[in-house]
C-alpha cells in the first residue's frame, strides 16, 4: 500500500484529520480538490472558532491548519477523486491523474452551494450570478444586488456585500429568517439591507449580464421584476459525494451516514465534516470530527497489525 491513510478533502475536517493522523506517525496523504474549494476558505470573517476572539479570515485559518499538518509530515496533492475501490487489505483511490492505495480512507469532501435551478442561472453564472460574496463582492461596488436565502451563510454574505454594494435585498421564502439571532440583529440594523419576505427568485433576467430578477410571492403566486446588478445564491448545500456512487449508504440528500466515531458501513472508511449526515455544519464541528476520524482510523490500523 502507498499510504496508511488517505484523506479526501482539504477543508477543516480533512486538515484536522491530517494533523492527527500524521502526528500519530501514519503515512498520510491528503487529496484536495482543485475545482471545489472548501467553504471556509471563501469566508471573509470567522468569529465563532475558539481562540480567535477578534475573528479570523477563512483563508488565513485554513493556511494555519495546512502548515500544522505539513509540520507533522502529511503530504498534499491537488486532484479530483473519481472513485474508491476495495483493494484488500485496503483501498484504491482513483483520481484524474493516477490511482493511490491506502490501508484506510477518511472522506472529508465537504459540500458545495445548492443551485436554484431556475431560468437564467446557468446563463449568467460569472456574469452577475455568484455563490460566493467573498470572491465576487468587490465586483459590485456601488451597485444593487440581491441575496437568495435566509440562513447564517446568506446573512453573513449579505452583511459582507454591504462593504461594496449600495443596496442588498435579501429574498427569503419564509416570513422569518433562519439564521442565528446575532446575525439577524446585524442584518436588520444595516441600513443597506432590505428584505422581501415569503418570496423566491423564479427567473434571472438580462442580456449580456444580469439586469433584474423575477420575484414570486410563494403565498399569492404574484410575480414582479426587481432591477439588480447581481444575484448571490445561498440556499443550502449539496454534499460532494457523487464519486462514492454505490460504495457507501447516503441519506436522501446525499450525505454520508456514519456513526459517532465517524465510521461508515465499510470497515476502514471514515467520514467527517460537511459531507457527513449531522446536525451542525461549522468549522469547529468539522475540526472535531476530523480529529475523531483520524483517531478512529489509527485505532483501526493498530488492530489490523496485531
Amino acid at each position: 500500500m502507498d499510504y496508511d491513510c488517505i484523506i479526501i478533502g482539504g477543508g477543516p475536517a480533512g486538515l484536522t484529520a491530517a494533523i492527527y493522523a500524521s502526528r500519530a506517525r501514519l503515512k498520510t496523504l491528503l487529496i484536495e480538490s482543485i475545482s471545489i474549494p472548501c467553504q471556509a476558505i471563501t469566508t471573509d470573517h470567522i468569529e465563532n472558532y475558539p481562540g480567535f476572539p477578534e475573528g479570523i479570515n477563512g483563508f488565513e485559518l485554513i493556511e494555519k491548519f495546512k502548515k500544522q499538518a505539513e509540520k507533522f509530515g502529511a503530504k498534499f496533492i491537488a486532484g479530483e477523486v473519481k472513485g474508491i475501490k476495495e483493494n484488500k487489505p485496503g483501498w484504491t483511490i482513483e483520481t484524474d491523474d493516477k490511482p493511490y492505495t491506502s490501508r484506510a480512507v477518511i472522506i472529508a469532501s465537504g459540500a458545495r452551494p445548492k443551485r436554484l435551478g431556475i431560468p437564467g442561472e446557468d446563463k449568467f453564472r460569472g456574469r452577475g450570478v455568484s455563490y460566493c460574496g467573498t470572491c465576487d463582492g468587490a465586483l459590485f461596488k456601488n451597485k444593487e444586488v440581491v441575496v437568495a436565502g435566509g440562513g447564517d451563510t446568506a446573512l453573513e454574505e449579505a452583511i459582507f456585500l454591504t462593504r461594496f454594494a449600495k443596496k442588498v435585498t435579501v429574498i427569503h421564502r419564509r416570513s422569518a429568517l433562519r439564521g442565528t439571532k446575532i446575525l439577524q440583529e446585524r442584518a436588520f440594523a444595516n441600513k443597506k439591507i432590505e428584505f422581501i419576505w415569503d418570496a423566491v427568485i423564479s427567473e434571472i433576467l438580462g442580456e449580456a449580464k444580469v439586469s433584474a430578477v423575477k420575484v414570486k410571492n410563494v403565498k399569492t403566486g404574484a410575480e414582479k421584476d426587481l432591477l439588480c446588478d447581481g444575484v448571490f445564491i445561498f440556499v443550502g448545500y449539496t454534499p460532494n459525494t457523487a464519486f462514492l456512487k454505490d460504495l457507501l449508504p447516503l441519506d436522501q440528500s446525499g450525505y454520508i451516514i456514519a456513526d459517532d466515531n465517524c465510521l461508515t458501513s465499510k470497515v476502514g472508511i471514515f467520514a467527517c465534516g460537511d459531507c457527513r449526515k449531522k446536525l451542525l455544519r461549522q468549522v469547529v464541528t468539522a475540526a472535531g470530527e476530523g480529529a475523531t476520524a483520524a483517531f478512529a482510523c489509527q485505532h483501526f490500523l493498530e488492530t489490523q497489525t496485531t
